[in-house]
């Protein structure tokens, strides 16, 4: 059971990136998986998730617009990998993104919340400006 993350890098402001976040060993559709973030200093916060009913997705106030979660179509119940499209990145952006398997997802403040069942080690990301 694990969730592997990738993607991160050094962007310039405006810029894009796609982080991706594979999901093995569990059955991936029966869960809310998503996204958090942390910068230095400062509080995980909540960016983005699929929910497993229907597929709804959730954004952070921050993230709306900009941010696109989406999933393969995996046949492999087992496994599936789990996107995020960022653009255009601010320097505010900045930190660690982790993938997260959860339930209980809501929005709070501009972030999201949730209960957090596993964690991915994350992936830096890092705008210039």
């Amino acid at each position: 059971v694990q969730l592997v993350e990738s993607g991160g890098g050094l962007v310039q402001t405006g810029g894009s990136l796609r982080l991706s976040c594979e999901a093995s060993g569990f059955e991936v559709d029966m869960y809310d998986i998503g996204w958090f973030r942390q910068a230095p200093g400062k509080s995980r916060e909540g960016v983005a998730c699929i929910r497993a009913r229907y597929g709804v997705k959730l954004y952070a106030e921050f993230a709306e617009g900009r941010f696109t979660s989406s999933s393969d179509s995996s046949s492999d119940i087992m496994k599936k990998t789990v996107y995020l499209d960022m653009t255009p990145l601010k320097p505010e952006d900045a930190g660690v993104y982790l993938c997260a398997v959860g339930a209980a997802w809501v929005p709070r403040g501009n972030s999201l919340t949730a209960s957090i069942d596993l964690w991915g080690k994350g992936t830096q990301v890092t705008v210039g400006s």
